[in-house]
């Protein structure tokens, strides 16, 4: 009997939860850190736009995302499209059944609700680029669009066969896919709508909930061992290896954004810690089914330091307002990421054959991570400068003045977080 046409129950119970673990960091990981961050009359539009990610991007992930993600057809076919994305022939999902078995052994449904949950976590970070100043209008139509016209193929060139996988590119569980795509698109996004009415550089805007944040931040570190240990789609000690290196690169992140804002503004503060925390989580996202504890650490030690700087030094320099620093640590810190897996990948890990990083002899496999990160940039940051074009001339993207000074909870959605 051919044990591969039989269901792995351990894989499938894993697969289970690290997808329900990927869903708690956007609802409610990514919401209460983002919210908490805002200003009081802006709480509500953030959290309402979390959720209504969620429905639309999940619909759309199952009517024909799927299919463009992870279809063949018309890379079997040989069209010219197949480079662009998979196909057609998983539409609605035809042809999956519950005894449809995935890679890891697991149904194919719980593979396409986990890799759904990926699709609705990255175009929530880039929320944080252009919070307090955005209608909703245009955030809702901006989102589909980008769902469709820029994750969907990334998505595709990198895990679903496509050109960048082909090329040899590591990406375990999101650097390019995710946090490049995210944080590039968040940095176009800033800067074409404009800075917050009232924004002054190197003058940060004081949000209104830091226990929110902490929260958010505790989801996002919880929900991230089901984000990295579940990519490997198998309970196994590559799970294991990812689980561990994600929790100590996160760890040694936290402490070192710690130091460093302890020493550049005199006090070790909650909001650093946290960002710190969420700057390790990214980096070490794309290394960690190939890097070992070594490389855990200096991912965990590098990143912050850069994010840092790119947060405190060269966004007032440039006085863009990245409102709470989406392109600063997801697009810097999956840039750096994406590139130090090509430096610390390891055989240790990866086993005998396996790939290895510049650290271990193979500096051709630092190229290619250096080749994959120029092209998610591009590629990013050109279509999100036509979509905003194409969205400002539909619907528009910025509110008027008086929205924005009022708040948008009020005048958008006719509520208020609190009442007092």
């Amino acid at each position: 009997m051919d044990t591969n046409t039989i269901l792995d129950t351990g894989n499938t119970a894993w697969m289970i939860v690290s997808t329900i673990l990927v869903l708690l960091m956007t609802i409610p990981g990514i919401a209460l850190f983002y919210g908490g961050l805002v200003r009081q009359k802006n709480v509500l539009s953030v959290i309402m736009q979390c959720v209504v990610i969620v429905g639309v991007v999940s619909i759309l992930w199952v009517a024909f995302g799927y299919s463009l993600v992870f279809g063949t057809s018309l890379t079997d076919s040989g069209s010219g499209w197949g480079w662009l994305v998979g196909g057609f022939d998983k539409v609605m999902l035809r042809g999956i059944t519950p005894s449809t078995l995935s890679a890891g052994r697991i149904p194919e449904l719980v593979f396409v609700l986990f890799q759904c949950m990926f699709a609705v976590i990255t175009p929530a970070l880039i929320l944080g680029a252009f919070a307090e100043r955005v209608k909703f209008a245009g955030f809702l139509l901006f989102t589909v669009l980008w769902s469709v016209l820029v994750y969907m193929p990334m998505a595709h060139w990198v895990w679903g066969g496509g050109f960048l996988q082909q090329m040899g590119a590591i990406d375990f569980a999101g650097g390019t896919v995710v946090h490049i795509n995210a944080g590039i698109s968040a940095l176009v996004m800033a800067v074409m709508a404009g800075r917050r009415s009232g924004y002054r550089p190197g003058q940060p805007m004081s949000p209104h909930n830091i226990t929110f944040v902490f929260m958010g931040t505790a989801f996002l570190w919880l929900g991230w061992f089901g984000f990295n240990a579940g990519s490997g789609l198998q309970a196994d000690g590559i799970a294991a290896n990812a689980f561990l290196v994600t929790h100590v690169a996160t760890c040694v992140a936290a402490l070192t954004w710690m130091a460093v804002d302890w020493i550049h503004n005199r006090k070790p503060t909650t909001i650093g810690a946290c960002t710190g925390a969420v700057s390790g989580l990214v980096a070490v996202t794309p290394a960690a089914g190939t890097a070992d504890l070594l490389g855990a650490f200096f991912i965990g030690l590098i990143t912050p330091i850069v994010c840092f700087y790119m947060v405190a030094v060269i966004k007032p320099r440039f006085k863009y307002d990245d409102t709470l620093d989406a392109f600063g640590v997801h697009g810097i810190g999956g840039i750096v990421g994406s590139v130090l897996t090509g430096v610390f990948a390891t055989q240790a890990i990866t086993g005998e054959g396996g790939v290895q990083g510049a650290l271990y002899g193979d500096w051709h496999q630092l190229w290619v991570q250096v080749a994959a990160t120029v092209v998610s940039v591009a590629f990013s940051g050109v279509m999100t400068f036509i979509l905003f074009k194409v969205v400002d001339r539909l619907v528009g993207v910025r509110v008027d003045r008086r929205v924005e000074e009022e708040g948008l909870d009020i005048y958008e959605h006719g509520e208020s977080a609190y009442n007092h």
